[in-house]
């Protein structure tokens, strides 16, 4: 009789990582599409989000101040890797380790009227004008960003999403920090 129990308990011991495995893998191949919640964050991160990309992709050239310039090529980079996630999150399917930034076309599409105009206002300057703009922008968009993150955070409903926002709220704050900072630089 114990023999009969150590062989049952041996075989189902055997399978069950088996079982376990298939379940994850069935549940991920599976997983439910983005609530309201998630919908509304990323279509509001996105829209905020993409004037910060595309005022730091022409701070890139256009910054006369070192540091201006460092911080547009770091915000360049986490808005790309951002957006990327963001589109794979809606689209669902299997995660890519590549990053594919969106193109200044599609940036330019989510941008409304008013980040439109703020873009054109920016590539208008030049030198020190530009970089105070550039600052002012940044460190306005990143509080609407922080407040959109902070929003989200009290209603939101899935755990990757929340955990991701949880990292780009602390991310948010550090340059918000950083810009203000800047700003005190340049007067």
């Amino acid at each position: 009789m114990n023999r009969r129990k150590m062989l049952t308990g041996l075989a189902a011991a055997t399978a069950l990582p088996t079982l376990l495995s298939s379940t994850f893998v069935h549940a991920q191949s599976h997983s439910p599409a983005m609530g309201d919640a998630e919908k509304k964050h990323a279509e509001d991160t996105k829209k905020v989000g993409s004037l910060s990309l595309a005022i730091s992709r022409v701070a890139t050239e256009k910054a006369s101040d070192g540091m201006v310039k460092s911080f547009a090529k770091w915000e360049v980079a986490e808005q790309e890797t951002i957006a990327d996630i963001l589109k794979s999150m809606e689209m669902g399917g299997k995660a890519e380790g590549a990053l594919k930034p969106p193109s200044d076309d599609e940036v330019a599409k989510i941008l409304d009227s008013d980040g439109k105009a703020s873009l054109d206002s920016l590539k208008a300057a030049s030198g020190a004008e530009f970089d105070k703009a550039f600052v002012t922008a940044q460190l306005e968009g990143h509080k609407k960003l922080l407040a959109i993150q902070e929003g989200y955070l009290k209603i939101g409903q899935d755990r990757e999403h929340l955990s991701l926002m949880k990292l780009a709220r602390g991310q948010i704050k550090e340059h918000i920090d950083h810009l203000d900072m800047l700003k005190s630089k340049l007067g």
